[in-house]
């Protein structure tokens, strides 16, 4: 666009806002908090933003504390127009975005304890903290105390109250959008998401200050690595965008390093600022941009078509054809194989056994043995060739085959589960997710590698629990690089939950008598094979037969580069 064009555009948009303000200009300031038509599923996915009412001249007690949980929708100005519901001195000290309490529309209580006392109760079924990390909430009613008292000018206003604030999972959803942080594999050849909930009113913002001056969520933190360091980091906090570039500020340190350097940092903003709409970025320190370039990296994404193993081939499914690897078909075809998961590049594979032992295949036709253990599970191959195995009733013993044929344990695996159901390396090699029985329920859990300068897995980091399943956990894949699928059976009957790493999960209904599970490109692209050979693929809510006659149905790690 040109410069005499973008004038024209801003030209027409200022007479749009000054239309629009003029005729707000007639609209109530002041009064009592009244409640307004619910909303809808269909409207908190639409991309608005809500102006909630400040206190109303002489309202009660109760209403005050009404409207301020009501204002918890607007984040403007850091939640202005909540703070002017509480007296000064918590004014001054009340931290709206210290948490984020997450209930079902119309699921909850104000109960007047006193005059000047209430306590509002929800059942939450999440919350975020002060970093945008999601966490599922299980744990039941909690209340929330709120105090107040009159004022010198005679007006009730809040003395006492949670830091935080609650909104309905509908407002939430309008509010509030969903963003990864994009950080790097130790080897700086893949970026891996770590996702985070802010308002969408300020994202740019919020995403730059947690990329930049934060750090990985808990859980990856050894596992993943950023190229922003101290003397690096935001000289500004906020991040305006312009004609779709976000200007990030940096300290002067960021000057004087390197250009490998600048770029993963270039790479990092880009990837993550994305989600937000923008199109480009600059790093600037003192007003000058940072020469830099965003990076080519390792796409965690497979083939579209599926890996298949029939009574004549092993390849991937094209119509009524199967497409064969070059060497490594052949070597599996030679294997007597329950289960096959196939390495990125194509050149080897972790196959179970009908014997119940994990080998590796490899392209030019060797055959190693990898674990002999009873009660294995199907097994995982990661981006640098180790092979991952467990025994479903010894969910601690881990254990990696290296290339070489070394074997080791992994340290701190899945500490609590009684047993585990299913296990499978992320795509990029950072993560490891897992179907344990806690107890007696079974969960979904995920947690980070831990690995040495050779890249040999060391351990796994400190555990997250991403959702309790409603049934029995059957099998779970990775359906892209921040999202998981599972399996799952509830008196016989089967679902497919989906399930965002830091977001909100889903379920829809599978095919009867389905016995194994392939991630694809995308939440909803899952392929399901059941006992009789059937091969379904997701559409939606609905699953189309694809093919008959499969006899496995394999795992892809990635696609060769």
């Amino acid at each position: 666009m040109t410069s005499r064009a973008r004038r024209s555009a801003a030209g027409a948009v200022a007479l749009v806002l000054a239309v629009l303000l003029a005729a707000c200009a007639g609209l109530p300031t002041a009064g009592p908090v009244n409640a307004g038509q619910a909303v809808t599923e269909g409207e908190a996915d639409s991309d608005f933003v809500f102006f909630p009412d400040g206190p109303g001249v002489d309202a009660t007690p109760q209403q005050i504390v009404e409207g301020f949980i009501a204002a918890g929708s607007g984040p403007r100005g850091n939640w202005e127009t909540a703070k002017e519901f509480l007296a000064d001195d918590l004014k001054a000290v009340w931290k709206p975005q210290a948490a984020v309490t997450v209930y079902r529309p119309g699921e909850r209580t104000l109960a007047e304890v006193a005059e000047d006392e209430f306590v509002l109760t929800v059942s939450p079924i999440a919350t975020v903290d002060d970093t945008g990390a999601l966490s599922a909430d299980t744990q039941g009613e909690i209340p929330l105390s709120f105090s107040l008292a009159q004022q010198d000018d005679g007006q009730w206003r809040i003395t006492q109250a949670t830091d935080g604030i609650v909104l309905d999972l509908n407002r939430f959803r309008a509010v509030f959008g969903s963003y990864s942080l994009m950080y790097f594999d130790p080897a700086w050849t893949t970026l891996v998401p770590d996702q985070r909930w802010f308002p969408k009113s300020y994202a740019a913002t919020a995403i730059s200050q947690a990329l930049v001056d934060g750090a990985p969520s808990p859980w990856l933190a050894g596992a993943v690595a950023t190229a922003f360091t101290d003397g690096a980091r935001l000289a500004q906090p906020s991040v305006p965008v312009r004609s779709g570039v976000a200007e990030v500020t940096l300290e002067d340190g960021a000057r004087g390093l390197e250009t490998t350097v600048l770029n993963r940092m270039q790479t990092q903003l880009e990837a993550s600022l994305s989600a937000a709409g923008v199109m480009g970025v600059d790093m600037l320190v003192d007003d000058q941009v940072v020469t830099a370039a965003s990076l080519a990296v390792r796409s965690p994404r497979v083939d579209a078509r599926p890996l298949v193993r029939t009574a004549e081939a092993f390849g991937f499914l094209s119509g009524t054809t199967v497409e064969e690897i070059d060497g490594l078909s052949a070597a599996i075809e030679g294997v007597d194989a329950a289960a096959i998961e196939v390495n990125a590049d194509r050149t080897a594979a972790a196959v179970l056994t009908t014997a119940g032992t994990v080998v590796e295949v490899r392209a030019d036709g060797t055959v190693l043995t990898v674990d002999t253990r009873r009660g294995l599970l199907p097994a995982s191959v990661d981006p640098s060739g180790y092979i991952w195995s467990v025994p479903t009733d010894l969910p601690a013993a881990v254990q990696v085959a290296a290339p070489d044929g070394t074997v080791a344990g992994v340290a701190d695996a899945w500490p609590g589960a009684m047993r585990i159901l299913s296990m499978r390396v992320s795509r990029d090699g950072t993560r490891i997710a897992a179907v344990v029985r806690d107890g007696a329920r079974d969960a979904l859990w995920v947690a980070g590698i831990a690995r040495d300068r050779d890249g040999m897995p060391t351990g796994l980091g400190e555990r997250e629990v991403l959702t309790v399943l409603p049934g029995a956990g059957v099998q779970v894949v990775w359906s892209d690089a921040g999202t998981l699928s599972v399996l799952y059976s509830v008196d016989g009957a089967l679902s497919l939950w989906e399930q965002p790493l830091g977001g909100f999960g889903s379920t829809v209904r599978a095919p009867d008598g389905v016995t194994a599970l392939a991630g694809g490109n995308q939440p909803g692209g899952a392929r399901l094979l059941d006992a009789s050979g059937e091969l379904f693929v997701q559409s939606g809510a609905n699953w189309q037969r694809l093919a008959e006659g499969i006899s496995v149905l394999a795992t892809q790690q990635g696609s060769p580069r």
